[in-house]
């Protein structure tokens, strides 16, 4: 891949779509992981207005740290950054206690985790109105259109993707070479939702250059049966992904009428 090359190509996409728009800037979620990282210094680099804001909702620590080091040091390299903290725990925390017991713990506790993502979406657009910014997502091929691996309306609700058309063994080979910080770059890739340590490896049962190597397959017209042992179990994790998700990753349907009833 040609790094430099393909970071001017995002931050003149970024810098004219922005103009386009007819708008200031960008507001982003920074984490503490490599795509947001990604994404928000490739923001920085147009020149143009960026908010940074955290949202931390029972958030581990050095999640925490990640995200805050990030931020220090954009700021420290580019004057048009600037920061919020909006502590979404004690939000959260309400929204639980006005919502009904279930009996059915396993979809109470994916439902919640989907939710932290729609309240940080919902603080997003709130400063995006506030300032006239663009959320920026921060999805990358293999979670947007892979696997389908984010929240409907939360982290999938923004108003443009910079790189989504990267694999996330490209994302950190972009970030190591923009500079990103080492810790960010050595940490494993997390979604953050479950306020515990469990990794996307962990929740997916593959890891991402796994998960690039089934999507290569897929779209050569591979099937389950082509494989055996440890690449059959990674395609068929992909194809169960693939298909379940395939929701998230087309238009929403619309019940057509048909002329004759109208």
């Amino acid at each position: 891949m040609q790094a430099e090359k393909v970071v001017d190509h995002i931050v003149d996409w970024l810098k004219s779509y922005a103009n386009n728009a007819k708008c200031k800037g960008f507001v982003i979620g920074v984490s503490g992981g490599i795509d947001s990282a990604l994404t928000s210094t490739l923001c920085a680099k147009t020149g143009l207005q960026l908010l940074c804001v955290e949202m931390p909702i029972h958030q581990g620590a050095k999640q925490v740290t990640r995200a805050t080091n990030h931020i220090e040091w954009l700021m420290k390299h580019f004057d048009n950054v600037s920061r919020v903290e909006v502590n979404l725990t004690p939000v959260f925390d309400n929204l639980i206690l006005a919502l009904p017991e279930v009996d059915n713990e396993e979809s109470r506790m994916m439902s919640l985790a989907n939710t932290r993502a729609r309240l940080r979406m919902t603080s997003l657009y709130y400063f995006a109105g506030l300032k006239g910014y663009l959320v920026a997502g921060t999805g990358n091929k293999v979670e947007d259109f892979g696997i389908g691996f984010y929240t409907k309306y939360g982290d999938g609700g923004v108003d443009l993707s910079p790189i989504a058309d990267l694999l996330k063994t490209e994302v950190y080979e972009v970030a190591k070479f923009l500079g990103v910080n080492h810790e960010i770059l050595v940490a494993p890739p997390t979604d953050g939702l479950w306020g515990d340590s469990r990794t996307d490896e962990d929740q997916i049962g593959a890891s991402y250059p796994e998960l690039e190597w089934a999507m290569r397959m897929k779209d050569e017209g591979k099937t389950t049966e082509d494989f055996e042992g440890r690449e059959k179990e990674v395609f068929t994790i992909y194809s169960r992904y693939n298909t379940a998700n395939r929701h998230k990753m087309i238009p929403i349907p619309v019940c057509e009428i048909p002329e004759e009833l109208k």
